[in-house]
Order: structure tokens, then C-alpha cells, then sequence
């Protein structure tokens, strides 16, 4: 009569007991997420677009330490709303995109996290041209909920800088007053609603 017992308890306490939340599985959309730069030309910044990419992303709330995220960029679809200047920076004077098509992000660690602002840090190694560098993004995770569809969306951002010579974008021109045309520092920015799985 005992095992009876027992098996009923533990039967009892496994079903009593709290669920452990678990990390969720995110993927980008598209037609919601911005993923955008900026660099100085002449005097002033210009600002471009990528259209075309994917991410994943698996996060939990609870241990957003073990957030991984991974995604890429397809680099014919820049737009900076000048095609003559989009045809350039397709070219082998900066992108190659012909040899390099795509742009890569793998994420590594995550640091410096911030529960109650939902910030952090994530680190992780980027891509672009043939060559790999190790970044940091500035996140943000903005919430979660349903659309008026009833489909669940989350938010979250992403900004960092990088200097576009370390992944071997060297083209420029002289100005005669001094100085270069095209500054080396670029700011990216990715504005991100994701499906979650």
C-alpha cells in the first residue's frame, strides 16, 4: 500500500510545483525593424538603411544574461536614397557586396545587465567584409504583448559604433580645405519587433 502512496505524492508535487520559465525564441520582422547607420560626409551626417535581414534572438526575462542572438544583413539592399551613391558603396571601394554579400552577427556574452531598465550589454563578434571584430551593442528589451491581431510581438534595440576601417572600408577623398569627405566612425541603430515562436 505504500508505493501506491508514494507515487501519488510525487505525482502531487510535480504537478503543484512552480513552472520554470524558460527562455522564448524571438525572430526578427522584417517589415517592423529598422536597421540603420550613420556617418559623417563633408559637414554633416548621412543616414542609410539595410532592407533586407534576419535575426533570432532567444531571451528570457528573468535570466537575461543567457540571451544568444544571431543575424544578417543582406548588403546589396543599402539605401541611403541616393542610387548612384548606393551603386558606390556596393562596389569593391567599400562593400565588394559581390565577394562579400552578406553582413554577420553572433553573440557571445552579455554583461552589464540592468533588470530594472531592461539594459545590457552584448557582446559578440561581427562580420563585414571578410573580417571579424569583437563589438559591444548597447540593448534594450521594451516589452511584450499582443497586437490587435492577437499575435505576440516583443520590442527591443540595439545601438554601438564602429569604425568602418577596421573592416577594411579605407576609400575617402581629400577636401581641399583638409580633412576627409567621408568620416570613419559609423553609428549603427537597430529598431526591433519580433514574432515570438
Amino acid at each position: 500500500m505504500r508505493k501506491p502512496v508514494i507515487l501519488v505524492a510525487l505525482v502531487t508535487a510535480v504537478l503543484m510545483a512552480p513552472m520554470s520559465v524558460q527562455a522564448k525564441d524571438y525572430t526578427v520582422e522584417r517589415e517592423h525593424t529598422s536597421v540603420k547607420f550613420r556617418v559623417r560626409h563633408l559637414f554633416t551626417k548621412v543616414e542609410g538603411q539595410f532592407k533586407m535581414f534576419e535575426g533570432k534572438i532567444q531571451f528570457d526575462v528573468n535570466k537575461p544574461a543567457d540571451t544568444k542572438v544571431s543575424g544578417s544583413i543582406d548588403v546589396s539592399t543599402i539605401d541611403t536614397n541616393v542610387a548612384e551613391r548606393d551603386k558606390h558603396l556596393r562596389s569593391k571601394d567599400f562593400f565588394d557586396v559581390e565577394v562579400y554579400p552578406t553582413i554577420t552577427f553572433e553573440s557571445t556574452s552579455v554583461s552589464s545587465v540592468d533588470s530594472k531598465a531592461n539594459t545590457a550589454k552584448l557582446n559578440g563578434k561581427l562580420t563585414m567584409r571578410g573580417v571579424t571584430k569583437d563589438i559591444v551593442l548597447d540593448v534594450a528589451f521594451h516589452g511584450e504583448g499582443a497586437d490587435p491581431w492577437g499575435n505576440k510581438k516583443a520590442g527591443f534595440t540595439a545601438s554601438t559604433k564602429i569604425n568602418r576601417k577596421d573592416y577594411g572600408l579605407n576609400w575617402n577623398e581629400a577636401l581641399e580645405t583638409g580633412g576627409v569627405l567621408v568620416g570613419d566612425e559609423i553609428e549603427i541603430q537597430i529598431d526591433a519587433e519580433a514574432n515570438v515562436m
